[in-house]
C-alpha cells in the first residue's frame, strides 16, 4: 500500500506534467501534510489508520449560509383605510336590486352547509351552522332592539364588521346597525333563527372558532 502510495512517477509522466522527482521521504511528507490540512479533526493515528485499511474520502466543509430575514408584509392601519375608503360602498351601487344574486348565492351556501336544509333537520344544527356561517348576502331583519327606530329595518347583510351590520334596503337605502342590544332573525327555507347581536360582536372570520351557547334567555 505505501509502496504505491509513495511512489515515485514515471519519469516520462514527471517531465509531461513538469514536475521534479521526490524521494519516498519527501512524498510521504507532503501527503501527511495534505491529509492533516484536508481532515483536520482527525489526528494523526486515525490519519495513518484509514490510509492502511482502506480508500480516504477528504472532508468537505461547506459554508454556512446565513439564513435570509423574511420581511414581513406591512398591512394598512385601520386610519389607512378609512382615508383610502376601502369599505365604502359607493352611492351608485346602494342598490338592492345589484345584491339579490349574492343572496341567491348565500342561499344555495347555506343549504350545502346544513347538508340540503331539508325538512327533517334539526333545527339546534341549522342554528348552531348559521352562528358560524358567513352572513354576507343573508337578508335579516331587526325585530328586537333597545332603540324603537331599528325594529323592522330588512335588508341583505352587504358587510360585517365587529360591532356593526351594513344593510341595504328594498328602498336602496344603506343603513348601519349595531350589533349590541339587537335581536336579527333570518329565515331560509322555512327555517327562522335568531341572531343575539350583544352576544355576536365577532369578527365575521374569527366566528367560526368562537362557541356559541344555544341554550338558555340573552337579555338585550
Amino acid at each position: 500500500m505505501e509502496g504505491a502510495l509513495y511512489g515515485g512517477l514515471p519519469r516520462q509522466a514527471a517531465e509531461e506534467l513538469s514536475l521534479q522527482p521526490q524521494r519516498p521521504e519527501e512524498a510521504k511528507a507532503f501527503v501527511s501534510a495534505f491529509l492533516k490540512r484536508s481532515m483536520p479533526k482527525m489526528k494523526d493515528e486515525a490519519i495513518q489508520d484509514v490510509l492502511s485499511r482502506k480508500a480516504v474520502i477528504l472532508e468537505h466543509y461547506a459554508k454556512k449560509r446565513k439564513k435570509q430575514k423574511r420581511k414581513k408584509t406591512k398591512s394598512f392601519t385601520a386610519k389607512q383605510r378609512r382615508e383610502m375608503r376601502l369599505f365604502e360602498i359607493e352611492p351608485e351601487q346602494q342598490r338592492y336590486a345589484i345584491f339579490l344574486p349574492l343572496h341567491e348565492l348565500w342561499k344555495q351556501y347555506i343549504r350545502d352547509l346544513c347538508y340540503g336544509l331539508k325538512p327533517d333537520a334539526q333545527p339546534q344544527m341549522v342554528q348552531a351552522k348559521l352562528l358560524k356561517a358567513d352572513l354576507h348576502g343573508a337578508i335579516v331583519t331587526v325585530t328586537k332592539s333597545r332603540c324603537p327606530s331599528y325594529v323592522g329595518i330588512t335588508g341583505i347583510i352587504l358587510q360585517e364588521f365587529k360591532h356593526v351590520f351594513k344593510i341595504i334596503t328594498k328602498e336602496d337605502k344603506l343603513k348601519v346597525v349595531p350589533k349590541l342590544n339587537n335581536v336579527f332573525s333570518l329565515e331560509i327555507d322555512g327555517f327562522i333563527s335568531y341572531i343575539y347581536g350583544s352576544k355576536f360582536q365577532v369578527r365575521a372570520s374569527e366566528r367560526s372558532a368562537k362557541k356559541f351557547k344555544l341554550k338558555g334567555t340573552i337579555d338585550l
